[in-house]
């Protein structure tokens, strides 16, 4: 039996039992095929991952082939502004319906502002009110992550439940918007949204007075069930939609990745690991820090070769107490990784086949 089987192997026309494999070393050892790409990919990803001080999820999907390569790629990870690609969807969806337009003037006052990050507050402050055209918004949330022209483009398209039904509409599984930038950070914080929190350092200075234990606990709750969570393996599928035009119609997609493409933000995230001749469209985002303890640290996007083949990518780290560089370098690293599989997928299709 042994020798026909080996017959078999050895022809390429029988793969061994798990009991005949451990009675026969020797073929098995020599009949082993390389690891197919996708699988060493993952590999690299999983080392990557395994070598970084965190709770980290990644993954890569191939545009051309519809695989993905990841690394606790079904888990919830907060997105913080990384939701803010979910707006843009809800309002180049508005645009696309005809319920919107561009070119619709929004006036922002103070009672708009949001929290954190929001260049437009210096301009509302100085003149008492500011007014912006819908698209100018969404190009100062996108390449910005201005937190008042995504707070403003929120309330226009409906409130978080309408961003939360046009990602639903669309299919996109596993991930959720939220309640907001306000109601979702000062959650975080354990305190409820004021508005005065706009202004200054009035929120620094409020969390500041909130109890140790009572702020741990608000976190912890966060990091178990992020309100603002989404699996990596599936923002990598919505990217993937997203630039094959099966989200909105070819005018809005093609504005929505150009948006993407102008973004400012997170130059040493997967960016810094680009070879020459890459391009990227991403959106990243960035939680808070309680302790050493920093959150919702990611960069999501998609990576095109220079013959124009292109991976969706999400790398999203919950929780970490490495500096802010290891944390980008790790990023750098997977873009490394998907330039050398590209490079070595590129000669996988050229090689002659026997």
């Amino acid at each position: 039996m042994h020798f026909l089987l080996l017959l078999l192997m050895l022809a390429g026309l029988g793969d061994p039992s798990p009991a005949s494999r451990d009675s026969v070393p020797s073929v098995r050892a020599a009949s082993v095929a390389p690891a197919p790409a996708s699988d060493a990919l993952t590999q690299r990803l999983a080392a990557i991952a395994a070598g970084f001080d965190g709770d980290v999820g990644i993954a890569v999907r191939d545009l051309q082939t519809g695989r993905t390569a990841d690394v606790n790629g079904g888990r919830f990870y907060p997105q913080q502004s990384v939701a803010k690609l979910w707006v843009g969807l809800a309002v180049l969806d508005a645009v696309d319906r005809g319920t919107m337009r561009l070119s619709d003037p929004v006036t922002l006052t103070r009672a708009d502002l949001s929290i954190f990050h929001q260049p437009i507050r210096d301009k509302v402050l100085a003149q008492g009110s500011y007014t912006a055209t819908v698209g100018e918004l969404l190009r100062e949330a996108i390449t910005k992550s201005d937190n008042a022209a995504n707070q403003v483009l929120v309330s226009r398209v409906g409130g978080p439940t309408a961003v939360q039904r046009a990602i639903d509409a669309r299919r996109l599984k596993d991930i959720r918007f939220g309640p907001g930038e306000r109601d979702l950070q000062t959650r975080i914080a354990g305190l409820a949204w004021r508005p005065e929190f706009s202004y200054g350092k009035l929120f620094w200075r409020a969390r500041a007075f909130v109890p140790k234990e009572k702020r741990r606990k608000a976190m912890a709750d966060y990091l178990a069930d992020p309100m603002d969570g989404a699996a990596p393996r599936a923002i990598v599928a919505a990217l993937a939609r997203l630039r094959n035009g099966e989200l909105l119609k070819p005018e809005s997609t093609r504005l929505l990745l150009e948006t993407m493409a102008a973004s400012e933000t997170g130059p040493r995230r997967l960016r810094g690991g680009l070879p020459a001749g890459w391009s990227i469209a991403h959106k990243t985002g960035t939680g808070q820090v309680l302790d050493e303890l920093s959150t919702g640290y990611n960069d999501v996007a998609l990576l095109t070769a220079p013959d124009g083949r292109a991976y969706a990518v999400a790398v999203m780290i919950a929780r970490t107490t490495r500096p802010v560089p290891e944390r980008q370098a790790m990023m750098s690293e997977v873009a490394r990784a998907v330039a050398e599989h590209h490079a070595g997928a590129a000669v996988d299709t050229t090689r002659p086949r026997a």
